[in-house]
């Protein structure tokens, strides 16, 4: 299982990120495929049993072989520029390195052998990415028996894929056996990620958001997390709470922008079952922001809403938004087929039906889509030639 993609869109080019991964490659290319010999001097990889203060720096630009470079790239590219477009280049670089440090500090503490990788600090951007975006859903590359790729939350992926099962439950599988794989590195970058993101939401060090895991945390209390207060404390009554005295103790709020506070509240809707409410929302989401697009499944959800209820234009603007944000979703040929139907059907709109059932041929499966496609297709090319229409077909 390997993550290809995620549903936040990014505001800015992640620019610290790309550099990062840039920094990674090519320094395995001048050490371990150009033989390059003063890379071997300028960095080191950390040895755990008598460390040198730079080897913590050091380490992290330098792999074992191809796939542990390959793997800890694919990491960091998908987890590292979303973090890095919500804490600005340099507040990411900073915090980049020291994970990598903290989690190179925690290695040489319980091991003796040398260490090299970018796996400590990439850990820490994991779990700040869990921090900053607990509700968005991560794209996975997943093959068992076949290739396919499903989309999971991201608490459930990063908690109990990432850190439970890969670097607690598996591991203890195999005691006795040696491994190359730095498990306490990952799990100090793990705890490193976790408590300065939430250490610098706390403090206002990054904006918070009605998404950030702090914000989860508060809506649940509010909602009845809390429990109730004890009725005796050392042995005396415990003074009942008076509700004027709580009430007069407003919550501080969070600095959410019209925008993100109509996201949240149609995502809340969404996972209530209230479509009706959550599709009244998404129309005054997309008069503030036209192009806005939701988490890929809520987003899909809401435009199959829309077309169930013969809301055909928003449905199409739905899909199509869809389409915009998550192009390689492994439903879009499904979704080009609905948006190509909609627009022949119901909007008298052939040119744009034909751009979206061509675009869907090229990805449908199933004899029977392919068909249906085929004769849209058709229909609506007669149409935009100026032939009588076909029949409208429920």
């Amino acid at each position: 299982m390997i993550p290809i993609g995620t549903d936040v869109r990014l505001r800015r080019a992640p620019l610290a990120n790309w550099l990062l991964v840039a920094a990674n490659v090519g320094a395995f290319a001048l050490a371990d495929v150009l033989r390059v010999r003063f890379v071997d001097l300028l960095l080191p990889p950390l040895k755990a049993s008598a460390p040198m203060l730079a080897e913590y720096l050091t380490y992290q630009f330098r792999h074992g072989d191809f796939w542990h470079l390959a793997g800890n790239m694919i990491f960091l590219w998908v987890f590292g520029n979303a973090v890095c477009d919500r804490m600005g280049s340099l507040n990411y670089t900073i915090f980049y390195l020291a994970g990598g440090v903290f989690a190179g500090w925690v290695f040489a503490a319980h091991n003796a052998h040398p260490l090299v990788g970018a796996s400590g600090a990439i850990a820490a951007v994991t779990t700040a990415f869990l921090v900053l975006f607990p509700r968005v859903h991560i794209t996975i590359l997943f093959w068992f028996l076949i290739v396919t790729t499903v989309q999971l939350p991201a608490m459930f992926f990063i908690v109990f894929k990432i850190i439970l099962w890969d670097n607690v439950i598996a591991p203890s599988f195999d005691r006795g056996v040696t491994s190359n794989v730095a498990f306490s590195a990952h799990l100090g970058g793990y705890a490193f990620g976790l408590l300065v993101a939430l250490a610098m939401l706390a403090l206002r060090g990054l904006p918070r958001t009605q998404f950030d895991l702090l914000a989860l945390w508060r809506r649940w209390q509010r909602r009845g997390g809390l429990h109730a207060p004890p009725a005796f404390v050392d042995g005396r009554p415990a003074r009942p709470v008076v509700v004027e005295e709580v009430q007069s103790r407003p919550l501080q709020p969070l600095s959410a922008t019209p925008v993100e506070q109509l996201r949240q509240d149609i995502l809340d809707r969404i996972s209530e079952h209230d479509l009706k409410e959550a599709a009244r929302l998404y129309g005054q989401l997309l008069e503030l922001d036209p192009d806005h697009v939701l988490p890929s499944a809520a987003q899909l959800e809401l435009s199959n809403y829309l077309a169930h209820t013969q809301q055909y234009a928003q449905a199409c603007r739905a899909y199509e938004g869809f389409l915009a944000a998550y192009p390689g979703a492994t439903d879009a040929a499904q979704v080009r087929l609905y948006a190509g139907l909609l627009c022949r059907r119901y909007l008298g709109d052939p040119q744009r039906a034909i751009a979206h059932l061509r675009a869907a041929l090229d990805g449908l499966k199933l004899e029977s889509q392919r068909a249906l496609a085929q004769r849209e297709l058709a229909a609506a090319e007669a149409s935009l030639a100026g032939d009588p229409p076909a029949d409208r077909q429920p």
